[in-house]
């Protein structure tokens, strides 16, 4: 089943049951709350309890001028309704968790900070706590996931589940490094091909919320982890030249990472695979990074990877050269001379007489 086909069964779950009420922790939430005054600005608090950290609230749109929705988790389940006009606007408002919303079709509008967007099928949109903004109704159809999250478990997922260099710790730290500057971050995803990933993950944190037992918060914290780690390898998203340049680093450390755990035969489709970029996209990367190619590149990470062989092992030089991606013997003799002046058995013999 679908990720959207699934989030309707939720939402419409209750609706041939009679006097289903909003249950009492969403009573006062503000589902969907129309504008009164355009001076006024609102501030949502995280609805559920102290030990609760994540919640989802699913909107549908359709015919026209009616929004059913629901959220979870619930004690039991319930369809909220109610019908607008075209252009409606709801309050300007901002929360006290972070928002974290995707599109799972039609076209939704938000006005964030004075500028109106326009969200499309397979978009996120990452809203700080501090920042201000409102939804736009019209009369197409639409459906979107909202997923509340507390600044604990945001902050648990970046320092708890990953390492400092990992990608939700950055995106953890772009957002709570500005929050004067009331910041949000936009993801798109760069190939269709990754959306289906994502929705089965997201399809997976509805599930664990819908259960809502024991293990919930820990399978979601996990699954939110994942979650993160998508966007920042397989999304394209905003930032500041500052942010970029750190991602970049980011990326740069992961990918030399990677061509040094592979690299007696790592191949660019492999790098394109690993981390979903296209082949010119590495060559740009590296040469801002290091003013090398890939090829140039790659070959000074195995000579490096081959003087440490000849200094630290009794390896034989055919043996390092297979080692280190060469099995062309001759071509690794000429470009070891190349680089060092002098052949591999040359090298090691001055190592050796050094120590």
């Amino acid at each position: 089943m679908s990720l959207l086909q699934y989030v309707k069964d939720i939402i419409y779950k209750a609706k041939g049951f009679d006097n289903v009420r909003i249950p009492q922790a969403y009573d006062s939430f503000g589902i969907l709350m129309p504008e009164a005054s355009s001076s006024v600005q609102g501030i949502r608090p995280f609805p559920l309890p102290e030990d609760e950290h994540l919640f989802a609230l699913l909107w549908n749109i359709h015919d026209g001028h009616l929004l059913s929705a629901t959220i979870l988790p619930t004690p039991y389940p319930f369809c909220y309704e109610r019908s607008f006009l075209s252009g409606t606007r709801t309050q300007l408002h901002s929360h006290e968790y972070l928002e974290f919303f995707y599109v799972l079709e039609g076209e939704y509008h938000q006005k964030i900070l004075e500028t109106e967007y326009i969200f499309h099928p397979g978009e996120f949109c990452l809203i700080d706590k501090n920042c201000l903004h409102q939804e736009i109704l019209d009369e197409n159809e639409c459906t979107i996931v909202f997923f509340g999250i507390t600044n604990a478990m945001f902050t648990s997922i970046s320092d708890n589940h990953t390492a400092p260099e990992d990608i939700a710790s950055f995106l953890h730290m772009a957002l709570l490094e500005q929050k004067a500057l009331q910041q949000f971050l936009t993801f798109r995803p760069r190939e269709t091909h990754v959306i289906q990933d994502m929705e089965d993950t997201l399809r997976s944190v509805l599930y664990e919320l819908s259960r809502h037992d024991i293990a919930t918060p820990i399978i979601c914290s996990g699954l939110m982890t994942r979650v993160f780690q998508m966007l920042g390898s397989q999304y394209e998203f905003s930032l500041s030249k500052k942010q970029r340049q750190r991602m970049n680093v980011i990326l740069f450390n992961q990918l030399t990472d990677f061509i040094k755990l592979h690299l007696n035969h790592i191949s660019i489709q492999m790098l394109t695979q690993e981390f979903h970029f296209y082949e010119d996209y590495f060559n740009r990367l590296l040469k801002v990074q290091t003013g090398m190619t890939y090829i140039e590149y790659l070959q000074m990470l195995r000579l490096e990877r081959a003087e440490l062989l000849l200094t630290e092992t009794n390896n034989t030089i055919e043996q390092i050269a297979e080692e280190v991606g060469y099995h062309n013997k001759g071509y690794f003799y000429r470009i070891f001379i190349e680089r060092n002046n002098c052949t591999p058995a040359q090298y090691r013999k001055k190592r050796q007489e050094r120590l």
